[in-house]
């Protein structure tokens, strides 16, 4: 009998909306992998966003912060209300999220997006177009736009308005993103598409020298190409499966991360990671997603997609716990699941069986008995 390793700490924040509908279907996969896996999870719940609002007053509290510091990483659901769209901009549900990357150093978003063979019907362009794309998007999340300053609106003398914000990005940003990206790239197809828009932003010229050098001296094995954001977005549409990596910064990694997500067909299918530097300790901060929203109109129903909640617990096992043989497991699950006809509302077709959420989660679960055996 093999020896039982340490429990792994989790934190784990169902959000608002769907989140906790989804969030139970991943903890069913975490109650299989303890029975079946030789793992034990400590798991600590809290709450954050609308529901954290709602109790305390405030969409992340500092407890949860150092919640998830002491965590080995983040298993997080989904945040968005519309009943607090009357609070200020720094109290809005989504804030959490925000506050989660910038406290934890959460620099580089890691969103695939990968067209199951079962669902090549879904996505909107040609099945020969998207079939067998496989490619990941690293987008830097704590820099950029979203956090330059100077920011805000001001008035002017003739009493108009003027919003302000800031593109900002430093040497050590961009490398240390470059990095990741570069190092995911040799375990995939070893190609990495850098993407800024250097012919008019200084910041992106920056990126383009910098993303170069990195390779010059570290990753010369890579094969490195560059592109304007603006053509990559038509790319991505005209023939995705060009790309392996694509790294970007935080504007425009927003931006194609979810036009290359509807190639797939449906939000509800994707996973995402965020990680963090490398602590002294040896740990790296992480947290794990649906790169969904909390669809509070579908919320409560039964309904909403799982399996973007239960891939990212994939990706969580994958990059946190170096766990990969569980990882692909949860993964060809996934796909068997798929390939039998079951699907949630959002990805329905004709022919196939339309299931619920927990219907769902529970036809993983018992593909997993299947591929454990």
């Amino acid at each position: 009998m093999s020896e039982q390793k340490p429990p792994v700490k989790l934190l784990v924040l169902p959000g608002d909306g769907v989140g906790p509908e989804i969030m139970q279907e991943a903890s069913r996969v975490l109650a299989w992998l303890e029975k079946n896996r030789n793992v034990t999870f400590d798991l600590t719940y809290d709450l954050v966003g609308g529901a954290s609002l709602a109790e305390y007053g405030v969409p992340i509290r500092d407890e949860v912060i150092e919640k998830a510091w002491a965590s080995d990483a983040v298993l997080f659901g989904s945040v968005g209300d519309p009943k607090w769209t009357h609070v200020g901009f720094d109290k809005r549900p989504e804030v959490a999220i925000l506050k989660l990357r910038q406290e934890l150093g959460l620099f580089a978003n890691l969103r695939p997006a990968k067209v199951f063979d079962a669902l090549v019907d879904a996505s909107t362009l040609r099945p020969d177009v998207v079939r067998g794309l496989d490619i990941m998007i690293v987008r830097e999340t704590v820099g950029g736009i979203y956090f330059g300053e100077p920011r805000g609106i001001e008035t002017l003398a003739d009493g108009s308005r003027r919003g302000i914000n800031t593109e900002v990005y430093t040497t050590g940003e961009i490398e240390r993103v470059a990095r990741v990206a570069f190092d995911l790239a040799r375990k995939r197809s070893n190609r990495v598409c850098s993407v800024e828009k250097c012919n008019v932003m200084e910041s992106g010229l920056l990126w383009k020298e910098v993303v170069t050098d990195v390779h010059a001296r570290a990753f010369k094995d890579v094969e490195l190409s560059h592109m304007l954001a603006d053509n990559c977005a038509m790319q991505l549409v005209r023939n995705p499966r060009q790309f392996d990596v694509l790294v970007t910064g935080n504007l425009f990694g927003d931006l194609l991360s979810d036009l290359a997500s509807m190639l797939t067909g449906s939000l509800g299918m994707l996973p995402s990671a965020t990680l963090g530097s490398v602590q002294e300790n040896g740990k790296r901060p992480a947290l794990y997603e649906p790169i969904h929203g909390s669809a509070p109109d579908i919320a409560g129903q039964g309904v909403a997609n799982p399996i973007a909640q239960i891939l990212s617990l994939a990706m969580l096992l994958r990059y946190s716990l170096d766990m990969l043989a569980e990882a692909d497991m949860i993964e060809q699950a996934v796909a068997n699941v798929l390939a039998s006809g079951l699907r949630t509302a959002d990805i329905m077709s004709e022919g196939m069986a339309r299931v619920g959420t927990a219907v769902m989660g529970e036809a993983i679960v018992r593909e997993l008995d299947k591929l454990q055996k």
